[in-house]
């Protein structure tokens, strides 16, 4: 019998200040591919990941978000938060965890979409008594993204910074599954990066692991991969 999905959060409070001349005066995550919302894309993926609840964080223009989409996608319950002033991922996400109930919460970014298995993940993270587990994505050059690096059981030992010519290796893939209880225990500020406030500085405190993906994978923040997500994503998530 599969587990139960955790409820998952979609970081989407994002301007898109690198979007602008292509999609102008929208939340990033509202960028239109093939007349539809990203974040329509994002929702579909977790639908057919059998992910039932779904928290939205919203900042720049929420009400189109908000109006746009209601209280449900599809099979999924949405339900919303804005935040009054940027609270920086990691902010966003705890603000965020009082809108969920499940002892672990999927994490992703509004403005990437990475096609991986979640009930596998979810299972991985298990198994391995993990607080955090990342989706790891290899691509040909980690200088863009910053490398991050495991050891032979898939925990993190390290990441490493954005640096060009870096070659070949594993980034965060966008796609995070967090043990509840762990965030509740860390003293966390109001405002913070959930990637170098959380996982670098605190990944060698207990047990993060990497989960290897090798779906589909999306960043649109800049114009050249927004044109190509365009082109390629409505034949790998069906709307």
């Amino acid at each position: 019998m599969r587990d139960p999905m955790p409820d998952a959060i979609i970081l989407a409070g994002g301007l898109g200040t690198r979007l602008q001349q292509t999609v102008s005066d929208l939340p990033k995550s509202m960028a239109p591919l093939g007349g539809r919302p990203f974040l329509e894309y994002l929702l579909k993926y977790l639908e057919n990941n059998f992910v039932q609840n779904v928290v939205l964080s919203l900042g720049y223009k929420a009400d189109l978000i908000t109006e746009h989409f209601g209280a449900a996608y599809g099979k999924l319950n949405l339900s919303f938060i804005v935040e009054d002033e940027p609270l920086g991922t990691g902010g966003a996400v705890m603000k965020a965890l009082d809108h969920t109930f499940s002892d672990n919460v999927i994490v992703l970014n509004g403005d990437t979409l990475f096609d991986v298995d979640l009930p596998e993940m979810l299972q991985q993270h298990i198994i391995s008594k993990a607080q955090v587990t990342i989706a790891l994505h290899e691509v040909p050059d980690t200088g863009r993204y910053g490398a991050v690096i495991t050891n032979n059981d898939g925990r993190i030992v390290a990441f490493q910074e954005k640096q060009s010519g870096t070659g070949r290796g594993q980034i965060n893939g966008g796609v995070y599954i967090i043990r509840r209880e762990y965030l509740k225990t860390l003293n966390l500020p109001e405002k913070f990066s959930i990637e170098k406030d959380l996982f670098q500085a605190h990944f060698s405190d207990v047990s993060y692991y990497g989960y290897y993906g090798s779906g589909y994978f999306i960043d649109i923040g800049i114009p050249a991969d927004y044109s190509r997500a365009c082109d390629e994503l409505p034949d790998i998530i069906r709307l």
